[in-house]
């Protein structure tokens, strides 16, 4: 059991580290209108790479695995790509607090598909929070209403991709390190881009302000998925883990100061929804589920 102050520095490395996260949208999001989403995506998986396969070097730990090619790293390379192909098109063409709202349904998905692929035991008061996520989901898209917008169902896909991602992560190789891991995460990222290249016309010559983005993103996203690692392994997982949802706070907050968005009362209304039902799930999780929590700094978001 730790103590008090253990869970207090989980807690501040878990804020930190949700900080990093919204101020890596919100630098993607820059860097997607002045380039294609395609490039924005390759260049991010250049620089991530390069940046994981530095820090596996810094922890004297070998660039290339054998245990990067188990099939659950393939399957997590696939759910990696949807994840953040789509995520990053919600960011480019949603408002940031909308898709960072949808975003944190990612913990409902993956207690839902825990409970069906891994036959976690999940009570019903946990199934109606999750139901009740869903629904916060829907009154933020408002699928029917006059101000209903399509473009944010790719948040959606994003969010699933994560999810299956964090699923996949449950059964990665032990002998992979977190920065191991966020290098295969992030290598993946560049033919997908360039993949999305292909398919909508090609890249355009990079201005000097959306490479900084870039490299800034990546930094921060580093960072992030460091004191991330640091949150579950100082404080206790059922302590620090409520603390991911601050990424709602500084993702709508970034929206409002950076790119002038006003989220209507919908939007409130769903992302509290959304909110109190993971916390709900969080803080009745049984203590033998904090397991697949506990894979989280080796899988989630990226």
């Amino acid at each position: 059991m730790r103590n008090l102050s253990d869970n207090l520095v989980g807690a501040g490395f878990m804020v930190a580290a949700m900080a990093g996260f919204a101020l890596e949208d919100m630098l993607l999001k820059s860097a997607s209108a002045q380039m294609p989403v395609g490039q924005v995506i390759a260049l991010f998986g250049l620089f991530g790479t390069i940046g994981f396969a530095a820090l596996s070097l810094l922890r004297s730990e070998p660039v290339l695995h054998p245990a990067m090619l188990a099939p659950s790293m393939v399957l997590r390379a696939g759910f990696e790509c949807c994840g953040r192909l789509f995520y990053t098109l919600a960011i480019a063409l949603t408002p940031l607090s909308t898709a960072s709202a949808i975003l944190q349904a990612t913990p409902l998905v993956v207690v839902a598909g825990a409970a069906m692929v891994f036959r976690e035991r999940v009570g019903a008061g946990r199934w109606l929070a999750i139901c009740a996520g869903f629904g916060g989901v829907l009154l933020i898209l408002r699928p029917g209403a006059t101000g209903f917008d399509a473009t944010a169902v790719v948040a959606i896909l994003g969010m699933a991709g994560f999810a299956g991602r964090d699923l996949a992560t449950r059964a990665a190789p032990r002998s992979l390190s977190f920065a191991q891991i966020g290098l295969c995460g992030f290598s993946v990222l560049v033919p997908t881009g360039l993949l999305l290249l292909a398919v909508t016309g090609g890249a355009a010559v990079p201005a000097t302000s959306a490479v900084l983005s870039l490299l800034a993103g990546t930094g921060f996203g580093i960072a992030a998925y460091s004191a991330l690692t640091q949150a579950m392994r100082v404080g206790e997982v059922s302590a620090v883990t409520p603390f991911r949802y601050t990424r709602l706070i500084f993702g709508v907050g970034l929206g409002i100061a950076v790119f002038g968005e006003r989220p209507g009362i919908m939007t409130w209304g769903g992302a509290a929804i959304i909110l109190a039902s993971g916390l709900y799930i969080m803080l009745r999780r049984p203590a033998r589920a904090e397991r697949l929590v506990a894979a989280g700094p080796q899988g989630m978001d990226l």
